[in-house]
């Protein structure tokens, strides 16, 4: 989900990354080659904060230390999927199931990709904490707890590679494994909406997409990850005054036809609220 973040802080202090970078996994590699030039001071305050959170020390001064970085925001969607997919009664039989264990699969998918990049320098895995420090107490023994916070995640995953769409596209190769990832995160969040639509209750107007500045039917504590989201504005142009086949756009049909990006920083400020110091 996070690739994007990696790309973003190599691209401010290396202008020439982007034309020099080729095949996707050597260009990950030779991104090691560039150690020297990223520094603790090049990279956004935010990641300095999310390393002191999750390892309890400095955060990395290479690019090394920029990819663990990306590893651990991995870690963290592969662990969640796959405490749930291994946690009795949680998830109903059949499809659900089935569902579940998929998104799970692709997320290790992601983990493997990036330990086998980094090999030996792979960075262990840190402790989580999916209850946000008890805002999610019952995140693995609710099953519609754990939906609406997989609906989250996965809502901040189609932001945070949108939001860096800009930076990637310079270059072909990256760009286009940025949005292969990018839509895989918009079918997973799709699909998460619509099995919680299926249970009824709270969630029974769940729509696949996402309509103001926050639908999770969770409360605030996921408020970031839809902040902005209930924007009418599209380059400089208010959508309610635009008029439709049945009159003025709503400002729900102006939100939910455009998605809005999430900077970097935003992403990391929501990812440190689920691991342990």
């Amino acid at each position: 989900m996070n690739l994007q973040n990696i790309f973003e802080s190599i691209s401010q202090v290396d202008p020439e990354f982007n034309e020099r970078i080729s095949p996707r996994r050597q260009a990950i590699r030779n991104m090691f080659n560039l150690g020297q030039k990223v520094s603790l001071a090049a990279l956004p305050l935010a990641v300095t904060a999310l390393f002191n959170k999750a390892y309890g020390q400095s955060a990395p001064t290479d690019v090394n230390g920029v990819l663990n970085y990306a590893l651990t925001l991995e870690y963290l969607e592969a662990e969640y999927y796959t405490i749930g997919s291994s946690t009795g009664g949680l998830i109903p039989s059949g499809p659900a199931t089935e569902a579940i264990a998929t998104i799970r699969d692709h997320e290790v998918a992601h983990v493997e990709f990036l330990k086998g990049v980094l090999g030996s320098n792979a960075v262990a895995k840190p402790n989580f904490d999916f209850t946000a420090g008890g805002a999610f107490a019952n995140v693995f023994s609710d099953y519609d707890t754990f939906l609406a916070l997989a609906q989250a995640f996965e809502d901040t995953g189609v932001r945070a590679y949108k939001g860096q769409a800009g930076i990637l596209k310079g270059n072909r190769v990256v760009l286009t494994a940025a949005l292969q990832i990018h839509s895989v995160e918009a079918r997973h969040a799709a699909h998460v909406r619509s099995m919680r639509r299926a249970r009824g209750g709270a969630a029974a107007n769940q729509k696949p997409w996402i309509t103001g500045a926050n639908d999770s039917g969770i409360g605030a504590a996921v408020d970031p990850v839809y902040a902005g989201e209930d924007n009418v504005a599209q380059g400089g142009v208010d959508i309610t005054t635009l008029t439709g086949v049945s009159g003025r756009f709503t400002p729900a049909i102006a939100t939910q036809s455009f998605d809005e990006p999430l900077t970097a920083p935003a992403v990391l400020d929501i990812a440190s609220l689920f691991i342990q110091a």
